[in-house]
């Protein structure tokens, strides 16, 4: 999983907080609402989230721990990679490809 520079997300995520509160003082002003939304959109894709404030809330979450921890936090349980490791079939359930 590839994960923003942390400036980069601090970046960001103080910008949409910024739009936020601009948006919230003048709801009816459609350059502020479109500016907010855009800013939300960033921190989304930044951090992979649907949702702006899933993404905020996980922006804050990453800023805030080291990347083990975050990456930990997002799965429920540390991840391990298993590159290179490759079980092998039991004797009796070897298969040609050719039968496929």
């Amino acid at each position: 999983m590839l994960l923003p520079a942390k400036a980069e997300v601090a970046r960001h995520l103080r910008r949409y907080r910024a739009w936020e509160r601009a948006m919230l003082a003048s709801p009816d002003d459609r350059t502020v609402r479109t500016t907010f939304e855009d800013s939300g959109y960033t921190l989304c894709v930044l951090m992979g989230k649907r949702c702006a404030r899933e993404a905020a809330d996980a922006a804050e979450r990453y800023l805030r721990t080291s990347l083990v921890t975050y990456l930990g936090e997002q799965s429920g349980r540390p991840h391990v990679a298993a590159v290179g490791r490759r079980t092998r079939p039991k004797a009796g359930n070897r298969r040609s490809p050719a039968g496929r």
